[in-house]
C-alpha cells in the first residue's frame, strides 16, 4: 500500500473533473485528478450536439437572453429543476463558452466569423453552439490540454473503490491501480473530495452510454451514507442507432432532420403539433414507442430519421460523425437513406443528493462535493434540454472551484483519527476483494446481465406498478447472488474482473434506487412516464426524492422542497 497525500481529489477526469481541477490549479491547490480510464477517453468525449449560451449571435437569437434560458430550462424540466441552480447556469454560460473558446475550442463559425448556433428540442432560439457534431470531444481535448498546463496531476487507470471518512467528514479515498494491481490511499490535507464520475447509464442493456458509465461516484457516495436525489428520472434519447444504440444526435434533427413511421408519416405531428421533431427528448421518445406500440414500426422496432433532403454537402459539413456512425455500424449512408432509429437510455437526471440551503454542488457529507452527470444540483429536473448537459458541466466545475478558492478550507481532522481510519477501510477493502477470489457463485456478467434486462424492459420509457415492483424484487434477488459473487482470477493486475465485479457493486445499488424511487413517484413527470399514473400531480409530487441506505439494509425515502422562482408552475406542453 502507499499513500498519496494532495490539497484536493477530484474523481472522474470528463468535463466535470477537468473543469474543477484546472480551477483549483490555477487557485494555487495541488490537485489530484483520478479517473479509471485516460482523461481523452472519457464519456464527456462521446456528446455530439453542443453546448447551450445565449450569445445573440444570429438574427433568430438577437433577442435572446439567460432568462429566458433558464425559462426553457425550468419549464423542460417539468417544474422539478431548482431555479436558482437553472438561473445560475444559464447566466453563467456566455461566460463559459467564450472562455472555452479562448482556451482554443474550436467552435463552428458562421460567415462573420462568430459562434454558430444551432435549433434544439425544447429550446425557444437556436441557442447551441457546436464544433461540427463532435462538441465534447473538443471541449475534452481543450480543458485536458490546459490542465496538463497547469500542472495537475492525473492518475489514470486507477478505480476509486470507497470513500474515507472520519466522523461526519471526508478524509480521502481508497484506489486500485489498475496497472500494478495495489491498493492505494489518497488523502486529502484540505479535507475536500469532488465527485464527477459521470452518469450510470450502464444500468441498462440499451445505452448510448460508454462501458464505463457504471455509476461509481455515486455508489462510493451511497454506501458512505449519502442519499441519492431524483434518480427515478432517466433520460431515453429518442434517437439511437438500432442494434447497438449509439447516439444519433439531436443535432440530427436541429438541422431539419424528420422522422418517419412505416406509413411514411411524419408522425410528431400527433404528439407535439408545434415543435415536431425539435419537442423535447422525453416526448419524442414516448412518441416513438407509441409508434411501436401501435404496430407502426419498422420490423417492430425502430423509426426513420431521414435527413436525405438536407443534401450531401450539409450532411458531410454539419454531421460528419453522425454519417461515419451510420455508415461503420448500420451500413447506410443518410445522404442517400433514413437512418433506423430507436430510444436508448442516455442521461441521468438524477445522482448524488445536493445539500439542502447548500452552495452548488455540496453535499450532506462535509468535505464531499460531486458536480457533473453524478450530482444532482436539480438544473435538468424531470428532463434534460440537449445542449444543457455540456454546459452543467463546465459551469458547476468552473464555480466549485471558485467556491472552494473563496472559503480557504483549512484542515480539522487529526492525523491520528485519519491514519486509524486509512487502515480500517483498507482492512476492510482486502476482505471484500479476498472474499471474491474465494466465492463459488455466479460470475458478474450473468448478474449484470439480468439487472440490465430487468431495467430495459421493466423500469423504461413507460412503466407501471406491476413492472416496477417485480423489478425492484429482481434487484433484490440480484443484489443477494452478489454477495457470493465470484471473480475467477486472482492476480489484480489489470484483472478486468475485478474492475467489472467493483463497477457492478454500485451498479446494482443504483438500479435499486432507481427504481425504488420510480415505485414511489405515483404520477407522470418529465422522463418518468407512469402508464397507471399519467398526469403530473403537484400537490403530491412536486418535490425531490432522497433515497438511503437504512439501518436494516432496505432502503427508506425522504422528500426535499424544489426551489421554486420566478417562474410560474404551470401545464407543459409543446
Amino acid at each position: 500500500m502507499r499513500i498519496e497525500e494532495f490539497d484536493a481529489l477530484v474523481v472522474g477526469a470528463g468535463l466535470s473533473g477537468l473543469r474543477v481541477g484546472l480551477g483549483l490549479s490555477e487557485g494555487g491547490w495541488n490537485v489530484a485528478v483520478i479517473s479509471k480510464v485516460y482523461p481523452v477517453r472519457s464519456h464527456s468525449g462521446a456528446a455530439q450536439g453542443g453546448i447551450n449560451a445565449a450569445l445573440k449571435n444570429t438574427e433568430a437569437g438577437k433577442d435572446d437572453t439567460p432568462k429566458r434560458h433558464a425559462y426553457d430550462t425550468v419549464y423542460g424540466s417539468d417544474y422539478i429543476a431548482d431555479q436558482d441552480a437553472a438561473m445560475l447556469l444559464c447566466e453563467e454560460a456566455p461566460k463559459v463558452v467564450i472562455e472555452l473558446e479562448s482556451m482554443g475550442t474550436p467552435f463552428s463559425r458562421l460567415e462573420s466569423g462568430l459562434i454558430a448556433q444551432r435549433p434544439f428540442g425544447g429550446a425557444g432560439f437556436p441557442r447551441t453552439c457546436y464544433a461540427g457534431d463532435r462538441t465534447g470531444h473538443a471541449l475534452l481535448h481543450t480543458l485536458y490540454e490546459q490542465g496538463t498546463r497547469r500542472g495537475v496531476k492525473f492518475f489514470d487507470e486507477y478505480f476509486v473503490i470507497d470513500l474515507i471518512t472520519v466522523g461526519e467528514s471526508v478524509a480521502g479515498l481508497i484506489a486500485l491501480d489498475l496497472n500494478s494491481g495495489e491498493l492505494v490511499i489518497f488523502r486529502s490535507e484540505l479535507e475536500t473530495v469532488i465527485l464527477a464520475t459521470g452518469g450510470y447509464g450502464r444500468v441498462y442493456d440499451k445505452s448510448t452510454n460508454a462501458l464505463i458509465n457504471t455509476g461509481d461516484g455515486l455508489g462510493i457516495a451511497f454506501r458512505a451514507g449519502v442519499p441519492m436525489q431524483d434518480c427515478e428520472f432517466v433520460q431515453f434519447h429518442p434517437t439511437t442507432l438500432y442494434g447497438t444504440n449509439i447516439l444519433i444526435t439531436e443535432g440530427a434533427r436541429g438541422e431539419g432532420g424528420f422522422l418517419f413511421n412505416t406509413e411514411g408519416e411524419r408522425f410528431m405531428k400527433k404528439y407535439a403539433s408545434k415543435a415536431m421533431e425539435l419537442a423535447p427528448r422525453d416526448i419524442v421518445a414516448r412518441a416513438i414507442d407509441t409508434e411501436k406500440l401501435e404496430g407502426r414500426a419498422f420490423e417492430n422496432e425502430y423509426v426513420h430519421l431521414d435527413l436525405t433532403h438536407l443534401g450531401a454537402e450539409r450532411i458531410k459539413e454539419r454531421l460528419p460523425g453522425i454519417r461515419e456512425i451510420s455508415m461503420f455500424f448500420a451500413g447506410i449512408d443518410p445522404i442517400d437513406e433514413p437512418i433506423p432509429v430507436q430510444p436508448g437510455q442516455h442521461y441521468s437526471m438524477g445522482g448524488i443528493a445536493s445539500k439542502y440551503g447548500g452552495d452548488f454542488g455540496e453535499t450532506p457529507l462535509p468535505g464531499l462535493y460531486a458536480i457533473g452527470e453524478a450530482s444532482c444540483i436539480s438544473v435538468h429536473g424531470a428532463n434534460r434540454l440537449g445542449g444543457n448537459s455540456l454546459l452543467e458541466t463546465v459551469v458547476f466545475g468552473r464555480y466549485v472551484s471558485k467556491q472552494l478558492l473563496k472559503k480557504g478550507i483549512q484542515r480539522t481532522l487529526s492525523t491520528k483519527d485519519v491514519k486509524k481510519a486509512e487502515e480500517l477501510t483498507l482492512q476492510k477493502t482486502e476482505q471484500l476483494l479476498d472474499q471474491w477470489e474465494k466465492n463459488d457463485g455466479k460470475k458478474p456478467i450473468e448478474i449484470k446481465d439480468a439487472m440490465g434486462t430487468t431495467m430495459n424492459t421493466l423500469v423504461g420509457v413507460f412503466r407501471t406498478e406491476e413492472g416496477l415492483t417485480k423489478a425492484l424484487n429482481t434487484i433484490r434477488h440480484l443484489q443477494k447472488d452478489f454477495l457470493n459473487v465470484h471473480v475467477s482470477t486472482t492476480d489484480r493486475k489489470f484483472n478486468y474482473g475485478l474492475q467489472h465485479t467493483l463497477e457492478l457493486r454500485n451498479m446494482l445499488d443504483i438500479a435499486e434506487v432507481t427504481t425504488y424511487g420510480a415505485l414511489w413517484r405515483r404520477e407522470s413527470r418529465g422522463g418518468h412516464y407512469r402508464v397507471d399514473f399519467p398526469r403530473r400531480s403537484d400537490e403530491e409530487f412536486l418535490c425531490h426524492s432522497l433515497v438511503y441506505r437504512s439501518a436494516d439494509g432496505g432502503l427508506k425515502l425522504e422528500t426535499k422542497p424544489v426551489k421554486l422562482g420566478i417562474f410560474e408552475v404551470k401545464e407543459r406542453v409543446y
